[in-house]
């Protein structure tokens, strides 16, 4: 008889949550048309969550990944290997096996080191330094909570985030803010994590949308539309939620941009009402949908029903793999040295600083904006590694029916679409600011020429994208035997 197969992973899981929310004061600004550079208050805490996973059966190996998810932007590499160094010293863990991902909400404050001499930038390098005992104690929760987990998986779709690149018809010019004609995939995947008396253990939820709701005018420390999404969701659950954010480089909210903290509450909101609405069609864990025949009525009917997995259907949920490689993907032609980019970022600030002493406001602003734009692009340029490629990083976990995708950077949204198109009943757990920002914003190749925000700050040539998203079908392939 014909079954519907439930998409489920088992596993042992462990969950932990620490506040990681900065102090007020500290350094703030993210935003080249912030007037302000300070932290004014706060309006949702900040967490850091972390997720363990390992084999069901995990016998007498140590195999297993690490997942911490920081409510941050980015930290750029030098501030994150300290942190990846300090937390594994903190846990015994390896880092091959931890990996530190990012919520990417721009208004939890600018961590970079190099910010120090700046208003708030005191309080930058005493945060960091209480960060990995705040992880380590997440960490340890989680630990504590290790256990026999089942994954259910399930997906909808959610249309607050819409396709940022619009073309400015009067101004001649594309801006990034929302296009009404664009295309983006606004899947929404859900994973339902119950313990083995049906329990709910965490729910996690994967999503692409920048969270900028919040931006230049907003003073306040927040997890953007997340902590709302969370709150939602761990009110009708009694459990952790954990965000993942999946490739959004060309996405973010239709109401975005905003000072209002409450525009990013109702953004988490209608986020988090479309995963709950998936935590509702979910059957029990580790149950398929099996066709029973027909049912003589008014009409003939045909029955259906939920029948626990047979042994070989939970072996088959019980699979571990896990794989971790670079992809080499080729630097975009004619990128500056960090040299020439430090030098005429001093020459701006400079510029600034004698320009506001004669009382141009307005045009010191814009120097100042045009400074933190170079200063940006310093912080991107120097910390790359030398050579004609770029060893990018990816790591996948096949857990059961799911396959785990970790990347670093920033791709396009095409990477999602591609494929969840290609392998449209292998759930895809796709993660994005894995173990840092490094690369950047990766566009479609198509997009190369363009005025862009994201080609214009971008440091791999074109074609990297349709690189990158062959490699991983290629991997996903070889696990499933399913062609692209």
């Amino acid at each position: 008889m014909p079954a519907h197969i439930t998409p489920t992973s088992r596993c042992r899981l462990g969950i932990g949550c620490s506040d990681i929310t900065p102090p007020v004061g500290i350094y703030h600004r993210f935003w080249g048309a912030a007037k302000h550079d300070r932290a004014t208050g706060v309006h949702r805490p900040l967490l850091a969550t972390v997720l363990i996973i390992e084999p069901y059966e995990s016998g007498s190996t140590n195999e297993h990944t690490v997942m911490v998810a920081l409510d941050h932007c980015i930290l750029r590499p030098p501030e994150l290997a300290e942190l990846t160094a300090a937390v594994c010293q903190l846990t015994g863990e390896d880092e091959s096996q931890l990996m530190i991902t990012f919520s990417h909400t721009h208004s939890g404050g600018n961590l970079c080191k190099d910010r120090v001499e700046l208003p708030g930038g005191e309080l930058i390098v005493p945060y960091l330094e209480s960060l990995p005992e705040k992880i380590a104690a997440a960490y340890h929760a989680a630990r504590e909570t290790s256990q026999t987990a089942i994954l259910t998986y399930g997906a909808t779709t959610c249309d607050m985030a819409r396709q940022r690149d619009f073309w400015d018809e009067q101004q001649d010019r594309y801006v990034c803010g929302f296009n009404p004609q664009g295309q983006c995939d606004q899947t929404l995947v859900v994973a339902r994590a119950t313990d083995e008396q049906g329990g709910t253990l965490a729910t996690i939820v994967n999503y692409a949308c920048h969270p900028t709701t919040l931006a230049w005018e907003n003073t306040l420390i927040s997890p953007d539309y997340i902590g709302a999404l969370r709150e939602t969701v761990e009110q009708a659950t009694a459990a952790p939620c954990l965000f993942l954010l999946s490739p959004c480089g060309d996405v973010g909210p239709r109401d975005g941009f905003v000072g209002d903290p409450a525009v990013a509450d109702r953004n988490g909101r209608q986020v988090g009402y479309a995963a709950l609405s998936v935590l509702q069609s979910l059957p029990a864990a580790a149950e398929d949908f099996h066709y029973i025949g027909p049912v003589l009525s008014g009409a003939t009917l045909g029955a259906w029903e939920y029948r626990p997995h047979s042994t070989n259907r939970a072996a088959e949920t019980g699979c571990f793999q896990h794989h971790r490689w670079q992809v080499p993907l080729d630097y975009l032609d004619g990128l500056p040295t960090a040299a020439t980019v430090e030098a005429e970022l001093k020459a701006l600030i400079a510029q600034e600083s004698q320009t506001r002493k004669t009382g141009d406001d307005t045009t010191a602003h814009e120097l100042r904006v045009l400074a933190e734009r170079k200063r940006r692009l310093l912080e991107r340029i120097a910390p790359l590694p030398p050579g004609e490629h770029y060893p990018y990083t990816v790591e996948m976990v096949k857990l059961g029916d799911a396959i785990w995708i970790a990347i670093e950077g920033e791709p396009y949204n095409l990477l999602q679409q591609e494929l969840r198109q290609s392998f449209p009943h292998t759930p895809l757990i796709i993660t994005v600011l894995a173990n840092g920002a490094r690369a950047s914003y990766i566009p479609r190749q198509e997009d190369y020429g363009k005025a862009l925000y994201q080609t214009e700050i971008a440091l791999l040539a074109p074609g990297a994208l349709e690189t990158l998203i062959q490699a991983i079908a290629n991997q996903i392939t070889k696990w499933t035997g399913l062609e692209a």
